[in-house]
């Protein structure tokens, strides 16, 4: 299965349960997640809006050193970052989330 194919799922799958789910472009920097994830009040655990960064692979690709600097910048100050690279994936995303 291609990444395109697990990419439009998620959006897919976000916008289903209420979700947005908003392509991420950073002209100037390599290695930002291909997408992130806004999930509105009162819709996730503990009712807060939550931000989420995720990047999309196909199934078994690993990360490249750009995009594994970038996801352990994002951990490392306190953002989420999710890295699904199957419809499975994404469905155990959507249910941890929603």
């Amino acid at each position: 299965m291609r990444e395109s194919k697990i990419e439009a799922y998620l959006r897919r799958e976000v916008a289903r349960c209420g979700g947005r789910c908003l392509k991420f472009v950073s002209p100037g920097r390599r290695g930002v997640p291909d997408r992130i994830v806004q999930w509105p009040a009162g819709s996730v655990p503990l009712r807060a809006a939550r931000t989420h960064y995720v990047e999309t692979k196909a199934p078994g690709k690993k990360l490249k050193p750009h995009q594994a600097r970038e996801g352990r910048w994002l951990v490392k100050n306190g953002f989420r970052h999710f890295v699904l690279d199957t419809k499975g994936a994404v469905d155990y995303y959507i249910r941890s989330y929603k």
